[in-house]
């Protein structure tokens, strides 16, 4: 089976940036959040707050809209033109994404570009709240011997040197810049 990361991997650009912006847009509730998430931003920048704890207060804004699902799907409907297409010449069944972004988001997403399996942050639709790690650097690891306990991935892809761990246990790792596949950095 082949690994992939997801944002700046197989999508152009960060979705959940992304769709934090299309929130703000479209939802106009969610501005309430801004004063929030900049103080959030300042402490989690001067290291004092944690970043899982500024990722729950961005995700905070997600109690102002009342159809998350809705939001999600209109959403993820309208990025797929931001699916890259060295991804779609060879995509295969089997494939899985691993990102530390929000697994609902993330799941729209895979579902609607034909990707069987994903994981991704845990995240609570409605309040922006973890239930759990982030899916991050070793956790992905984790999470994936979690699913595929004897798994081995033939090929990773990630935009990231954070994901050197899913690098380290694949036979090849690629890193992806813009459309670019180079080889993955040898570990000094």
């Amino acid at each position: 089976m082949n690994v992939y990361d997801w944002d700046n991997t197989i999508y152009r650009g960060d979705s959940t940036f992304g769709f934090v912006l299309y929130l703000y847009k479209n939802y106009p509730k969610t501005l309430i959040s801004i004063p929030r998430t900049a103080l959030c931003g300042l402490l989690y920048g001067v290291r004092i707050m944690p970043k899982l704890a500024f990722k729950q207060n961005l995700y905070h804004m997600f109690v102002y809209v009342n159809d998350m699902e809705k939001a999600v799907e209109d959403y993820t409907s309208s990025h797929l033109d931001h699916v890259k297409q060295w991804y779609k010449d060879t995509q295969k069944e089997d494939d899985v994404v691993i990102s530390a972004s929000p697994e609902f988001l993330i799941s729209s997403f895979c579902e609607k570009t034909g990707i069987s399996s994903c994981m991704a942050s845990d995240v609570n639709i409605k309040t922006g709240r973890y239930n759990g790690l982030n899916c991050h650097g070793k956790e992905k690891v984790r999470r994936f011997y979690e699913k595929y306990k004897d798994g081995v991935i033939e090929s990773f892809y990630s935009d990231s040197l954070s994901d050197t761990p899913l690098a380290e246990i694949a036979k090849r790792a690629f890193l992806v810049k813009g459309d670019q596949l180079l080889k993955w950095p040898e570990r000094k």
